[in-house]
């Protein structure tokens, strides 16, 4: 598979003579200044960004919502400034560079990797009176994409194939790479084992489904309705299980009995964990990436020690994942399946709309 170019420490594209274009000193935004409903979700003009050592400021053409605008909006369990900036997706043109950022040339269409820090996860330390930085998301712990500009590391960014559209690669980024971290890095599937999603129509779910049936994995999907599990079953699904109808637990046994799941991927947390531990193979896992529905469960640790069952956590990517995916996407293997395009004035219906369940696959937001 021919591999992407890349921008920033991911790359060395050549330097750009063209000068920046003119810059405003305000820019519209998509803002909460305090935490609540998506009525506290208002369009406001803010100061014009610049780009610090290292940085660079994008132009930002589209960005897309995933359940941590949610969840950062309603509040998290730490301090955010506000008012705040959600959109951990972005694609656009670069338009201006900060200093150490020189080599990143304006203009050039690329799509940011939300992750910051990623180090964190390895234990890497810069020496003893060097602490390293906390993982942290764009969007979450700094301002993100739903606004005109936003401000990214050049070590974040990776180019656009010519043409690519802005809309398709903001709603890939973060959802693919999850998937990809947990299915494959973390979770590591295998062609012929059976592979249950959870949320199966959210952005993260479609992404796995997709990522599954490509590796060669059979799929069992988790949704609720009708049309989402005709949806599901189009993207490659074997099976879908609908769990506003009939026993979920007995509906997923009659698929997996005798031998049971190989691999769960759950976003969801609380309402089936406990079936979801049962329905394991001795030797299964679950990679466990979101609660949605709720962060605490109980676990009966007989089944976890009888069936040496493993237990993990994925969250976002490595840099390395977030190329590998988007490669995919670049390559029309998998793709984002978009479920509306909205301006920046309709962020709140995009947050209700996400927040009610009414969304297969994304909401893109074209600024």
């Amino acid at each position: 598979m021919e591999t992407t170019a890349s921008c920033g420490q991911r790359g060395r594209p050549p330097v750009s003579l063209r000068p920046p274009p003119r810059r405003m000193e305000t820019m519209r935004a998509a803002i909460f200044s305090e935490h609540g409903g998506p009525e506290v979700l208002r369009v406001a003009e803010l100061a014009d960004p610049e780009p610090g050592p290292g940085e660079v400021r994008i132009r930002v053409r589209a960005s897309s919502l995933n359940h941590l605008d949610l969840w950062t909006r309603r509040g998290l369990p730490f301090a955010i400034p506000l008012p705040h900036v959600g959109g951990s997706d972005i694609a656009g043109d670069v338009d201006g560079v900060g200093p150490g950022a020189e080599g990143v040339p304006v203009g050039i269409r690329v799509v940011v990797d939300p992750s910051l820090h990623w180090n964190w996860y390895d234990g890497s330390r810069r020496g003893e009176k060097l602490a390293a930085m906390p993982f942290q998301v764009i969007g979450e712990h700094r301002h993100g994409g739903l606004a005109e500009y936003a401000i990214v590391p050049a070590a974040n960014l990776l180019e656009l194939p010519e043409g690519f559209p802005f809309e398709t690669a903001a709603a890939a980024g973060l959802v693919f790479a999850t998937a990809w971290s947990a299915l494959l890095t973390r979770g590591g599937l295998q062609p012929g084992e059976w592979v249950l999603v959870t949320g199966a129509s959210g952005g993260v779910g479609t992404a796995a489904v997709q990522l599954a049936r490509l590796v060669g994995a059979r799929v069992i999907a988790v949704t609720s309705g009708s049309e989402n599990a005709e949806r599901l079953e189009a993207l490659g699904a074997e099976a879908v299980i609908d769990r506003t109808r009939g026993d979920f637990g007995k509906n997923l046994r009659e698929i997996t009995a005798p031998r049971g799941v190989d691999l769960i991927l759950d976003a969801v947390g609380a309402p089936f964990w406990k079936t979801l531990i049962r329905s394991l193979r001795p030797g299964g896992r679950i990679v466990t990436v979101g609660a949605t529905a709720g962060p605490e469960v109980t676990t009966d640790l007989r089944h976890v020690f009888w069936k040496r069952l493993s237990i993990l956590g994925s969250t976002m990517s490595s840099p390395a994942d977030f190329v590998s995916a988007m490669n995919l996407v670049f390559s029309g293997d998998v793709g984002p399946v978009v479920d509306r395009i909205l301006r920046l004035e309709s962020v709140a219906d995009g947050h209700r709309a996400l927040e009610d369940g009414r969304v297969f696959g994304k909401v893109v937001v074209r600024v």
